[in-house]
């Protein structure tokens, strides 16, 4: 499965890989209190909800380590 981050980011956040990838760029992702409203959706649209949390330099450098997995 390639991951994106068109990918939904509870689908990101179950697989280690991908997880690793989100914590590095966005450190504290998987422990954030709201969480889990936003784990159905894809991690674009979360990133529209943060509040500049995150960014698109962020969604750039994670969509990139994304391909990379293959």
């Amino acid at each position: 499965m390639a991951f994106s981050t068109q990918s939904k980011l509870g689908d990101l956040l179950d697989n280690p890989a991908t997880a690793a990838i989100l914590e590095k760029h966005m450190p504290g992702i998987s422990t954030h209190p709201q969480i889990g409203m936003g784990k159905g959706f894809p991690l674009a649209v979360v990133a529209n909800f943060s509040g500049g949390l995150i960014t698109s330099e962020m969604l750039e450098a994670v969509d990139a380590e994304f391909s990379a997995l293959g």
